[in-house]
């Protein structure tokens, strides 16, 4: 072992008598060892307490505790179960079998040869060495797992909170929460959204005439299509309602062009549900779509229980474009009078005339829109 190495390498030496002590200090600190003393196994136990050790040179036959003793307080610690033990001894092989019972790793036999001692040392402190680093080895690799676990769950966590706030939200608006963590506008706030409201017409009928699983494959279908055109136009779903859903804009991301964003996708919709409806007349069942799109303020927020929360917008909004929407006849899409002027030149329409919907005392001047102006979009 050259210098540098046995630097790092601390000897316990332990031995009730000074004279001895003195010898193996002579003998291994010249070459770098740092040499521990203790006078008695009970200090020497004590010393292994408080400092770090990396080989221990003991005294078998001592007043107290004696060197088996030692050996084997040093086994039973947790800390030090590992600890390579070198027992000295005067005498022959009845000593040996005893120190090897007692969990010693190597023996000298007084009068100690320097060189037997130094070959013996170096031996064990490698050993040591090897056995630290599989320790931190270890130990690093159980950090990593802790990390990797904790990393683990917080990429749990943040699907699921993706997948509760997907529900209602836009895949870039639920990514964007969950990444900036900062959920305060799902709190209760006031806010003037255009609401879209969309049902399917004449669903009753084949509800009743058709099979569950017909009618559920009818759903999958028409929720998947729709569904795809809320996130493209990056609207807020409120809710689904049979054959019925409602989406907002406004909320909680600000649009400027929400009116024409609104008639766009209702536009997108129509078009896409007509390609379904001609599947599903093939199969004899006869649905079309009505829509109706209206604007104004409403109380928005997160609503709900601990683990079952919507995002829902409360307020006449909601109302009026729901009754617009039962007003409209298959494939119309019916829209206030404020909607279909907010939406500018994009918006090709028709007057439908005031409309008396239920729950509204005054009468509705509503606009059948007929399609968008592409030419006008700005992209």
């Amino acid at each position: 072992m050259n210098d540098a190495t046995s630097a790092k390498t601390r000897v316990l030496v332990v031995d009730d008598q000074p004279p001895n002590i003195r010898l193996l200090e002579a003998i291994l600190a010249p070459r770098g060892y740092d040499v521990l003393p203790a006078s008695s196994g009970e200090e020497a136990l004590a010393l292994l307490e408080q400092s770090e050790v990396d080989l221990v040179l003991c005294d078998i036959v001592m007043p107290g505790m004696d060197g088996y003793q030692v050996c084997r307080a040093i086994r039973e610690r947790t800390a030090t179960a590992y600890l390579p033990v070198v027992m000295v001894t005067a005498s022959g092989d009845e000593q040996k079998i005893k120190a090897l019972e007692a969990g010693a790793d190597d023996f000298l036999t007084k009068p100690i040869n320097q060189s037997e001692l130094l070959a013996r040392v170096a031996s064990l402190a490698r050993i040591k060495r090897y056995q630290d680093t599989i320790k931190r080895q270890s130990d690093e690799l159980s950090a990593w797992n802790q990390e990797l676990e904790a990393r683990v769950a917080d990429q749990v966590s943040q699907i699921e909170r993706m997948g509760r706030l997907r529900r209602f939200l836009s895949p870039q608006l639920a990514e964007l929460i969950v990444d900036s963590g900062d959920e305060s506008f799902l709190e209760s706030h006031r806010r003037e959204i255009v609401a879209v409201s969309c049902e399917l017409r004449g669903f009753t009928a084949f509800a009743e005439s058709s099979e569950p699983e017909e009618v559920m494959g009818v759903l999958e279908q028409y929720f998947a299509a729709l569904g795809d055109l809320i996130f493209r136009f990056e609207g807020t779903l409120e809710r689904f309602a049979g054959d019925g859903l409602m989406v907002f804009f406004n909320d909680p991301v600000r649009c400027d062009d929400g009116p024409a964003r609104a008639i766009r996708m209702a536009a997108a919709m129509r078009t896409r549900v007509r390609g379904l409806a001609e599947t599903w007349a093939r199969e004899g069942h006869d649905l079309g779509l009505g829509i109706g799109i209206a604007q104004g303020y409403a109380t928005l927020g997160r609503i709900g229980f601990d683990g079952r929360y919507d995002y829902a917008a409360i307020g006449s909004v909601t109302n009026l474009a729901a009754r617009l929407c039962g007003d409209a006849e298959p494939w119309q899409i019916l829209v206030t009078e404020r909607v279909f002027s907010a939406a500018g030149p994009i918006a090709v329409g028709e007057d439908a005339g005031m409309r008396e919907l239920q729950g509204f005392s005054r009468s509705i001047h509503a606009f059948d829109v007929k399609g968008i102006d592409n030419a006008r979009i700005v992209s």
